[in-house]
């Protein structure tokens, strides 16, 4: 009996094309609405008013693909409220990654080589689908809440001032829209950096081995602070209680807290400050350095950080282990021929292009404020006026003004990654010299 041929798949057609391009949005879609509306819930989002969860949820997939949220309101034409936010969620972020990135290889399976005009087709596909949906997400993240004033005495001077005290937002469409773009497509230029299992056009075969191994290597480390981060935010919330919340921090931005960890470790500093409350616990040494006391912007490097915590050492320690191991899996990856100052360049050069992506990725800027008349508000003054004519039920108490700020410096990072991967790619290559590289065969054929 003739046994059937299992024939390599070819380049989809026109509905084939769309169907698995659709697959793959859909991928991306799900996953990280379901990330988004655990982290949310988790947070005590579950119980907004008015059918706030939904909007709110699509908020949060925007700023995952690095839109940015606005924030407005007030109580008519007496006070207004200015905020914005534009910070990535980076648990959403990665999940949705990973789920399209998985699908889109799928489709691709069993293939070593694919031509370009396939590939544009596919990935020209995903976009049009994905722009789509990134439109609809910012129709979504829309709503404005109505704050009740009270009975009586309080909502008759309401009416006759014109308080109605409301507080919405919405996500910015050009910016969700431009730069959820850009993050589709570097999420595809990853995919095709990372996996073996991606297929590239015949011209750009020759360029594998000096990318793939390294970027391998430098996307595991990026696993491994995940990992650590997870077990030690699981181990935080049965520890010192608080669960919910210390679990909401883990499914919406555990990354963005280890990954500022790996580029602390390596040296880097980012600037920030913190005023007000940031409403979900984050480690007590960063906490503590944000609030600077003068109300300057703080340095967060490991000398800060090791003033309030010595344990933050080990950053170092950490950062550095995680480095050589990463060096020593991208040397073992290549093939022997490699030369061993090229394996250290080629290590330097991802270290620092991973130190500033993830500069880009860990990047907040968080700030909101209410004026009155014109007038900023903030604690006491205004405030307490406002308080005592509206009998303790002011609408608008406690929002006062703060912000969040975090930003790399960048070209000192880079540098600093730079010199890490050249020294942990040189210690890398004579470690894995010792040991077969993968694919080589010995001369006994084994």
């Amino acid at each position: 009996m003739q046994q059937p041929t299992t024939r390599a798949a070819g380049p989809p057609g026109a509905a084939r094309g769309w169907l698995d391009a659709l697959a793959v949005v859909l991928a991306g879609l799900v996953s990280m609405a379901a990330m988004a509306a655990l982290g949310l819930w988790l947070a005590g989002a579950d119980d907004l008013p008015e059918g706030g969860f939904p909007p709110v949820l699509a908020a949060t997939m925007a700023l995952a693909v690095g839109g940015s949220v606005q924030l407005d309101g007030g109580a008519g034409s007496f006070a207004a409220v200015d905020a914005g936010i534009t910070a990535m969620p980076l648990t959403v972020s990665l999940v949705g990654a990973v789920a399209m990135a998985e699908v889109f290889l799928r489709q691709l399976r069993f293939r070593a080589v694919a031509g370009g005009g396939e590939l544009l087709g596919r990935i020209a596909r995903t976009v049009v689908l994905w722009v789509l949906a990134l439109v609809l997400i910012t129709v979504v993240a829309k709503h404005t809440f109505v704050i009740a004033l009270g009975g009586g005495l309080v909502q008759s001077i309401g009416g006759a001032l014109g308080l109605t005290p409301e507080v919405g937002f919405h996500a910015d469409g050009l910016t969700t829209i431009g730069i959820g773009l850009a993050w589709l497509l570097f999420v595809l230029a990853a995919v095709f950096a990372v996996s073996r299992r991606a297929p590239l056009p015949g011209v750009l075969l020759r360029y594998q081995l000096a990318v793939r191994p390294a970027a391998f290597a430098l996307w595991m480390v990026l696993l491994a602070y995940v990992a650590i981060g997870a077990v030690a935010g699981v181990l935080t919330a049965i520890v010192h209680g608080n669960a919910r919340q210390t679990l909401a921090v883990v499914v919406l931005a555990l990354p963005d807290l280890v990954w500022l960890a790996f580029g602390i470790g390596l040296g880097a500093r980012w600037h920030g400050q913190l005023v007000g409350a940031l409403g979900l616990p984050v480690p007590e040494p960063l906490s503590a350095v944000l609030r600077s006391p003068n109300g300057k912007e703080a340095t967060v490097d490991l000398g800060t950080l090791a003033e309030h915590d010595a344990r933050s050492w080990w950053l170092l320690v950490v950062a550095a282990v995680l480095l050589l191991a990463a060096a020593f899996l991208a040397a073992h990856r290549s093939p022997r021929t490699v030369r061993f100052w090229q394996h250290a360049v080629r290590f330097a050069l991802a270290t620092a292009v991973t130190v500033l992506l993830v500069g880009l990725w860990v990047r907040i800027d968080a700030d909101y404020g209410l004026s009155v008349l014109g007038v900023g508000l903030g604690q006491g003054g205004l405030a307490d006026l406002l308080d005592t004519v509206l009998g303790g039920n002011n609408p608008v108490a406690g929002l006062g003004s703060g912000s969040l700020t975090l930003r790399l410096e960048f070209w000192t990072a880079v540098l600093l990654a730079a010199g890490w991967g050249l020294l942990t790619g040189a210690l890398g290559a004579l470690l894995a010299a010792r040991f077969r590289h993968r694919g080589e065969v010995t001369e006994s054929g084994g």
